[in-house]
This record gives C-alpha cells, structure tokens and sequence, in this order.
C-alpha cells in the first residue's frame, strides 16, 4: 500500500470523528427503553448488507481465508457497540465522546507494549495535553457506570485501532469491515435472543443510519492505521469532540459552558504544532 503522508493521515481521521459524531448522535435519539442487544445485532446484520456488494467487486481475493484477527478484532467491535448504546443512552453526547477521545492516549502505552512503537517527546506532550483536556471538558466529580462503560468503549476503539495491523493485508477495507462484522454476528444474536425482548423494527433505520456513518469512520480507521504508525496520528482523533459539541447544542440542547472552550484548546493547538511538526518531517524524509 502507497505510503500516506502524516498531515494527509490527520486529516481523514479528523473527518471520521465528525462522521462517527453523527452515529452518535442517531444512536442517542433511540427511545427510552430500547432493546440495546437487538439494536446492536441490527447495526450487525445492516453493515453485512451494505458492504457484500463491495466485497464481490473483486472475486480473485480469497475473503474467508486467515480470519483469525477478524474473529479477534469482530468481538472487540461488538463488546464496544454495546457499551457505546449504554454510555451514550445515560450521558450528554459531548461529555461521552469526551471520554471516548481517550481511545488516543490509550494507544500510546498499547502501541509501545505490543508492537515497541518508539515514544517521542512530541507524542506525548500533544497526548498528554489532550488527556488534561478532556478532563477540563468533562470536570469529573464523581464515577458514574456510564463514564465507565464509556471508557470501557475507548479501550476497545484503541484495540481495534491497533489490531488493524495484524489483519491480512490482501483484504480491502470493504472486505475488512464485512469480516468484523460478520464475525459477530453469531454472538450478537445469541445476546438478542437472551435479552428476550419483543422484535421491534422501528429501531432498525436509525440502526442501518448510525451504520453507515460508523462504517465511514472504521473504513478510514482501516486505511489510515494500516499505513502510518499509530502513535503519529492518534491525537487527531480528538478533534471530533469539537463536532460532539456542536451536534449536541443542535441536536439535543446541550449548550457547553467556558470549560469546553479551555478544554478543546488544550486538544487542537497542541494537536496543529504536532501536524506540523511531523508535516516536515516527511517532507525531509522523502
């Protein structure tokens, strides 16, 4: 795969935040009392149907062969699914993706610890600054379960960040997708059936909806993680608290007070000095 520059890196995942945001935002209008196992094996069987087209495009890719890390990496999505339901039914959509921004920080330590991915000081200066950002943002008082489950969903979008290099690099990002997915399936559906709920199909275009944005951003996530190194990039990710904030004064009323605009500081500048640092970097190495 051609290599990408870091600021072209950047960008695309500045964009996939701002997708995913409208997930959110879609899966936060559910009504109260929704079936979430259900919902989520909808937001399963939907992505399997949106993407087989793409998947038979090219026949001469054997799409069902080495599917170890699919397997892997297909119940790290759908362990996160579920709790992103729970966390984002419970919380203010600024203040859970706020704690699913966190998924960045999170990737320095994993990075170093699976794949020895090198540390620099600019890193984790932008990192760490983002961290205190977020904390400004969201001005932890107390631990709720939901602020839990949102973390709980911030480590598997970084594992599922990070596990994109393991996956067999003759697949597309389309087929990659399909096969996380797909992998799934089998085990959202025994949750919906143990959920015991009466069927109900008004959740299923919202569910088909929230898709089609996730699978945006995972598709970005694929290409971008699978040609630069994580920990070059990662911190971009914080920028879709920014449209967080302004789908959910939109959306949901929820106007931010003084401490979003110190908080989303203290993420964009740091994270422009470090785009432009590695920006000219590249432009030396090539």
């Amino acid at each position: 795969m051609p290599k990408m520059s870091v600021g072209f890196g950047m960008f695309l995942l500045i964009l996939g935040n701002i997708v995913a945001v409208i997930s959110d935002a879609l899966i936060k209008s559910l009504p109260t009392g929704a079936a979430v196992y259900q919902f989520v094996l909808f937001r399963q069987l939907t992505a399997v149907l949106m993407l087989l087209p793409f998947c038979l495009f090219n026949t001469k890719i054997k799409l069902f062969s080495h599917l170890k890390w699919h397997f892997v990496r297909g119940h790290v999505w759908l362990f996160g699914a579920i709790f992103m339901v729970l966390s984002l039914q419970a919380l203010p959509l600024a203040t859970v993706n706020a704690i699913f921004y966190t998924a960045p920080l999170l990737m320095l330590p994993l990075g170093f610890l699976f794949y020895r991915d090198t540390l620099t000081t600019p890193t984790i200066t932008v990192s760490i600054a983002g961290f205190i950002g977020i904390l400004v943002v969201v001005q932890p008082t107390q631990i709720s379960l939901a602020a839990v489950f949102a973390l709980i969903v911030a480590v598997t979008m970084a594992t599922n960040n990070l596990l994109v290099r393991k996956l067999p690099q003759h697949h597309t990002v389309a087929q990659t997708l399909f096969l996380t997915n797909l992998m799934g399936i089998p085990f959202a559906f025994s949750l919906a059936i143990w959920e015991h709920q009466p069927l109900d199909w008004y959740p299923l275009l919202t569910a088909a909806s929230s898709n089609l944005f996730i699978l945006i951003y995972a598709g970005i996530c694929v290409l971008v993680y699978r040609t630069v190194e994580a920990h070059k990039i990662s911190s971009a990710e914080y920028t879709g608290l920014l449209g967080a904030v302004i789908v959910g004064i939109m959306w949901f009323d929820e106007v931010p007070d003084l401490s979003f605009v110190i908080g989303s500081a203290l993420i964009i500048l740091p994270l422009v000095w470090l785009a432009t640092l590695e920006s000219v970097k590249y432009k030396k190495e090539v």
